[in-house]
């Protein structure tokens, strides 16, 4: 089958392709003057103080977690309606994860539940801004530092407390580049924030990632650690940490500085896209739209995710993807729920009772993400919706 309509396609122009031959042209393709560029960019269209680029969001995030120094075995809350990446890095730092369900209406942990999940062993809290919508960092903070207030009255801690807070917060944006939250960029409200830009980003450097942050120490610390643990006050062989090839090219970075340029033309442009789908998917009641605006922020649309009402199932939902498919139409199916990851029951819960998070396992059945990228026309979404409503229809016949 062709897929005529993809799911998710870069915007690569002429400008771009230039400022990559450029750097093809040097002799500098590595760790050379577009690095330190296009962290400085980000630091400028962010208003985070240090950025450290490196070669994924998943490796901005590893550097991050080992740069916090948690002792193993601390709890880290996170949803389990998101990328493996995040479980993934959890395990390898020895850390224990605790899931919390999500609000059905932003795909967002429910910071209710995340407070109630907070016990003396928690040390960390991954807050991930689902599809672009913003997660409110401001009230998880409150959350944090009110439970700091309780243990530090009654000296309830059975962990080593972290150098800034007992309760760190990474802030995952890895697909929320440019959205805001009261005001300000995210990526701004933890102890550090990571940025993604693969293919499927709002704009992308090919594969790539940065990890932000306000503490100069957290910075130098993830620069050590992506470049083998060299320490670069000292010789270039000489290590002084155990580090990673965590590095990012010259021409990944000078590619990022091209597209950030037009970063907010983009996310523009995906608003109007995310409204044209709201309004030709409003006859269709077997569905759920997401919110078009945030109460509490900007939303820098990744995605176009909708639902299925819960008179259908993960059966029908695949069988409507497979049909758009073949009719020329791409699909996605998001999250598997990481609560039920084989890798978590091995590492976790070696037969234990499992976990129940009905939101995120209800919509983790039922999501669909429509076909969402820059060039998409009116009339690709035309067509999509159109093949949708007729899809469900025939599914509702049979």
């Amino acid at each position: 089958m062709k897929i005529r309509i993809p799911l998710a396609k870069p915007e690569i122009t002429d400008e771009d392709r230039d400022a990559v031959l450029d750097v093809l042209r040097t002799a500098h393709l590595s760790m050379g003057p577009k690095l330190g560029e296009f962290e400085h960019a980000i630091c400028d269209y962010t208003g985070c103080k240090y950025a450290v680029a490196v070669n994924s969001g998943t490796s901005a995030l590893h550097l991050a977690v080992r740069a916090l120094k948690l002792e193993r075995g601390s709890e880290a809350i996170l949803p389990s309606f998101t990328f493996s990446a995040l479980l993934n890095v959890i395990l390898q730092e020895g850390l224990h994860p605790k899931f919390v369900d999500i609000d059905p209406e932003s795909y967002n942990v429910s910071l209710e539940l995340v407070s109630a999940a907070i016990t003396p062993r928690t040390r960390l809290i991954l807050a991930v801004h689902t599809f672009g919508f913003p997660v409110d960092l401001k009230s998880l903070r409150e959350i944090t530092q009110r439970v700091e207030q309780l243990r530090a009255r009654s000296g309830s801690t059975s962990l080593r407390a972290g150098p800034h807070h007992t309760i760190q917060i990474i802030e995952d944006a890895c697909e929320a580049l440019g959205a805001e939250l009261h005001g300000r960029k995210v990526g701004n409200f933890g102890d550090a924030g990571l940025f993604a830009f693969y293919p499927n980003k709002q704009i992308t450097t090919g594969e790539g990632g940065v990890l932000v942050t306000s503490s100069r120490q957290m910075a130098a610390q993830a620069r050590t650690l992506r470049n083998q643990g060299r320490d670069p006050g000292l010789d270039w062989l000489q290590h002084a940490e155990i580090g990673f090839s965590y590095r990012i090219s010259d021409m990944n970075c000078a590619l990022g500085i091209s597209q950030l340029k037009r970063i907010e033309e983009i996310i523009t442009r995906r608003q109007k896209l995310a409204e044209v789908y709201d309004r030709e998917l409003a006859f269709i009641s077997d569905i759920r739209r997401p919110p078009l605006k945030s109460d509490i922020g900007r939303i820098s649309w990744l995605a176009y995710p909708i639902h299925l009402t819960k008179e259908f199932t993960r059966g029908d939902r695949d069988r409507i993807c497979e049909s758009m498919a073949r009719k020329g139409i791409a699909t996605g199916r998001y999250f598997a729920p990481l609560h039920l990851q084989p890798v978590f029951d091995a590492a976790m819960w070696r037969g234990a009772p499992k976990l129940r998070l009905p939101n995120t396992e209800f919509l983790a059945d039922r999501v669909i993400t429509l076909p969402f990228f820059n060039q998409l026309t009116e009339n690709e979404i035309q067509e999509v919706c159109g093949t949708l409503a007729d899809t469900i229809g025939g599914l509702r016949k049979t």
